[in-house]
């Protein structure tokens, strides 16, 4: 069901410095800063030859970054997104096997203007699992 890795979120406290370091100090072509109202953040993307990495920052106080921000004062690994061939096949078969997928189930449109979900990070050791469909 899971496809490759899409990108590595990392909650960050200055979006502007962090991608300031990924681009000035460890060379990194970064992208422009997007909003996204509908997430509640504010992200650019690391560019690398195998993956990306999503720098996010809280947009408004309930953003659910500020939450994690404010339990994480210096930021860090948010979620890991993953791609799907269906977002609808792999949330129900999920679903069927006891995951708990956030919100209301239904899923919304990404960064990258595709339909994503989250699953929640109980039922993966922790780890908060973003769905991507390709």
């Amino acid at each position: 069901m899971l496809g490759r890795i899409n990108h590595i979120a990392i909650a960050v406290p200055d979006i502007g410095k962090a991608s300031d370091a990924y681009r000035d100090t460890l060379g990194a072509a970064v992208s422009q800063r997007q909003a996204l109202p509908e997430h509640g953040v504010t992200v650019v993307f690391v560019e690398l030859p195998n993956t990306k990495v999503e720098l996010l920052e809280p947009l408004g106080e309930t953003s659910p970054i500020a939450a994690f921000l404010a339990k994480n004062p210096d930021g860090g690994m948010h979620h890991i997104c993953y791609e799907v061939d269906d977002i609808l096949v792999a949330r129900d078969r999920l679903v069927a096997a006891g995951a708990r997928v956030l919100g209301n189930g239904d899923p919304k449109i990404g960064a990258h203007g595709k339909p994503v979900l989250f699953l929640h990070p109980k039922d993966f050791f922790g780890t908060l699992i973003e769905l991507e469909q390709l």
